[in-house]
């Protein structure tokens, strides 16, 4: 079988860990980068952004060069991600040549702050979407022919395999709660309230140095051997969904136990459905205050945060949770 993923590459993009997944399984398959799509003047850029819904400058020219790029002989399932810049016209086209096409849609395509309406439109030609949120499941199912499959976020052990191996060399002092993900307006809210309470956070991602209280605890952006030595070496990482995307988990679900690291999840029914009741492998909160409060408590039980986590990490490591495993039902689901 040969297998194509069409996504963003680099850092911790899920079209490169899905690329590895298929290399540890021994499948031919390739990888495109659609950055190519987002090219051009940057005037241009926002003006297609702001005034052709959110629409990629060079959008029509990746869609007609994606077959070529795809190689010879065709392959038999092509995955594309999220708000992927292949318009429904080339999607088509590919399926009547014979190629099974799915979308894993990462985020919300409902989220009216992220989601375009040429996506919608282009998501119905494709014969299967896979989402990571059952919010989304019946309203993927009213677009068109494509069947709709919920499948969780995993991890991927190319970047969040060994931290160990990455400690030493991140010379960052060890965080007594860490928080990695973008700053979206709910998150700085949260907090916002969180260190009227707690202790001070250490917050890794994009756009914290937007807000004055999270400016001073922001270290940017980073790369995926540092986020997963920060991850293992910190007394608590917060583990918080994105609202706007009515996420029940996210990517973080997975990666913080990967690598060992004690966790402190918003409490939602996909957490409990993984991990189950509070106080086997994570604690869970509701709000800031309470995340807040068993931070500062977990902080001062070392050895139950040390049990905690270790339990924690044979759930993830042995249960099957890597792209790999999730890439091999996906195709199971494509082809059966």
């Amino acid at each position: 079988m040969k297998v194509a993923f069409v996504g963003p590459l680099g850092n911790t993009h899920l079209c490169g860990s899905f690329h590895r997944a298929a290399q540890d399984l021994g499948l031919e398959s390739v990888a495109i980068d659609t950055a190519g799509a987002y090219d051009g003047p940057e005037l241009l850029r926002k003006l297609a952004w702001h005034m052709a819904d959110r629409r990629p400058l060079r959008m029509g020219r990746f869609s007609q060069d994606l077959p070529a790029a795809l190689g010879d002989p065709s392959p038999d399932v092509v995955l594309t991600m999220g708000q992927a810049p292949v318009n429904g016209a080339t999607i088509a086209a590919l399926r009547r040549s014979g190629v099974i096409c799915a979308n894993f849609s990462t985020d919300d395509p409902f989220n009216k702050t992220v989601g375009a309406g040429w996506h919608l439109e282009d998501l119905k030609q494709y014969d299967h979407i896979f989402t990571p949120r059952r919010a989304n499941i019946d309203q993927l199912g009213q677009l068109g022919q494509a069947k709709v499959h919920y499948m969780p976020f995993g991890y991927d052990p190319h970047l969040f395999g060994n931290a160990q191996q990455h400690v030493q060399a991140v010379n960052l002092s060890a965080a007594d709660v860490l928080f990695v993900g973008g700053a979206d307006a709910d998150r700085a809210g949260f907090f916002a309230e969180f260190i009227k309470h707690g202790p001070l956070p250490t917050l890794v991602g994009g756009y914290w140095d937007r807000y004055s209280h999270t400016r001073n605890l922001s270290l940017g952006l980073q790369d995926a051997s540092t986020i997963q030595a920060l991850t293992a070496r910190a007394g608590v990482n917060i583990c918080l969904v994105r609202r706007a995307n009515r996420d029940g988990h996210v990517m973080r679900t997975f990666e913080i136990p990967a690598v060992g690291g004690f966790m402190l999840a918003e409490d939602t029914a996909e957490h409990r459905e993984i991990f189950g009741q509070e106080g086997m492998l994570v604690m869970y909160f509701g709000s800031a205050a309470e995340a807040a409060e068993k931070a500062v408590r977990m902080l001062a039980l070392p050895a139950e945060r040390n049990r905690m986590k270790e339990a924690l990490h044979r759930h993830v490591r042995e249960g099957g949770h890597t792209y790999a495993d999730r890439l091999r039902w996906l195709l199971a689901s494509c082809t059966g």
